[in-house]
């Protein structure tokens, strides 16, 4: 392990000459979402190798380490001396602060999908999707002159581009032109923690008010892609059963309003819950639903079937890839998703059983190691 007083926020200096740097100042902890969670993960897998070569020290936002203490234990870590509240603050730290603090890293990972103006060569981009190339229409005209401007020049620079799917290597292959060599696969990957914490299904029945009869459960934030309507539409057309409870979970995101003006009983917006609360809905859903018009990777697919919750999901995008043949793969018509619950049902204990295996494919330690070798073969460039 590097030496412990690295994780002092005021220590001054920069690090020693052949460290890896992990950039993690674009993450303000529980504002970026998937994103967050994907390189929290991955770095928690490389934490379980046994090869030292890749103990990196993370560059954070102050309350970081208080958001993911297992990563603040397992790596050391410096905090910068400036808020994470002005994205234009962290952008000109990028470039200063950090730059000067990483000058003798042999290796810089950049896990928020661009790179700063003057990085320093060799670096890892991680690039988590290309949506706003796909649907521009859902992000704002300066973030997207922002990505054309600056995700160009990231990539072609990379020395690695590390991304969470094949779907997502061939995107920004065809993108960008560049290199196929040149872009890794770095899945996302579950932690075995996630099945120890978990809140009984008679106790979340009692707290939510979900009623005795089957739930079927969305976690997701309400962005216009992550298209809730379809499922307000199945409820009132085919979905029709008294019992049945569409549960929401998830912040909220442009399309909430989309979920507001809903009135049947039986959608239920719980908005964010506990992790306990999540994994517990999940452990105890009939089925997992999944209508996304786009992913990156789409990590509650992987934690479902973890869980035991048969996914149903869209044929869209990454998702048939990561689910493979565990789940039900449906194309996004609502007539294709009427008897689907019914088709849960009478495959159950399949689904359940090919979910399991299917998610240790996507472990944490898998993460961690396709991480090693990304830097690994980024630092042969050196």
């Amino acid at each position: 392990m590097a030496d412990p007083n690295l994780a002092d926020p005021n220590m001054a200096g920069p690090m020693m000459t052949g460290a890896i740097a992990v950039n993690l100042l674009w993450c303000v902890p529980g504002d970026v979402g998937g994103s967050e969670e994907y390189l929290v993960r991955q770095l928690l897998g490389l934490a379980g190798l046994a090869d030292s070569r890749f103990a990196p020290t993370l560059y954070v936002l102050d309350g970081f380490s208080q958001a993911h203490p297992d990563l603040a234990t397992a790596f050391p870590s410096r905090v910068a001396p400036f808020s994470g509240a002005s994205r234009l603050r962290r952008i000109a730290g990028e470039t200063t602060w950090l730059r000067s603090q990483t000058a003798k890293a042999a290796l810089t990972h950049h896990g928020g999908g661009t790179a700063p103006v003057r990085a320093r060569r060799p670096y890892l981009l991680t690039v988590h999707d290309l949506q706003y190339r796909t649907y521009p229409q859902y992000f704002s005209g300066s973030k997207r002159r922002y990505l054309d401007a600056v995700l160009p020049r990231s990539v072609r620079d990379a020395a690695v581009v590390a991304v969470p799917s094949e779907y997502v290597r061939g995107t920004v292959i065809q993108a960008f032109d560049i290199p196929s060599e040149q872009v890794m696969v770095v899945p996302h990957g579950i932690e075995p923690t996630l099945l120890h914490d978990i809140t009984p299904d008679d106790e979340l029945r009692r707290k939510y008010g979900l009623g005795d009869g089957p739930i079927v459960v969305y976690p997701a934030v309400t962005h216009p892609h992550k298209n809730h309507r379809f499922l307000l539409q199945l409820m009132a057309e085919h979905w029709r059963d008294p019992d049945l409870r569409l549960v929401l979970i998830g912040g909220a995101g442009a399309a909430e309003s989309d979920v507001a003006t809903c009135r049947d009983p039986r959608v239920m917006r719980l908005g964010r819950v506990s992790g306990a609360d999540r994994n517990g809905l999940l452990a105890m859903a009939l089925a997992m639903v999944f209508p996304s018009r786009y992913e990156g990777f789409g990590a509650p697919l992987i934690e479902a079937m973890t869980l035991g919750a048969p996914v149903v999901c869209s044929d869209a995008t990454c998702i048939p890839g990561v689910v493979g043949g565990a789940g039900l793969v449906l194309p996004l018509q609502v007539d294709a998703w009427a008897d689907a619950l019914d088709q849960v049902q009478a495959q159950h204990d399949r689904m359940v059983a090919d979910g399991r295996v299917r998610a240790q494919c996507f472990t944490a330690r898998i993460s961690g190691q396709a991480l090693a070798a990304a830097y690994a073969t980024a630092l042969e460039q050196r």
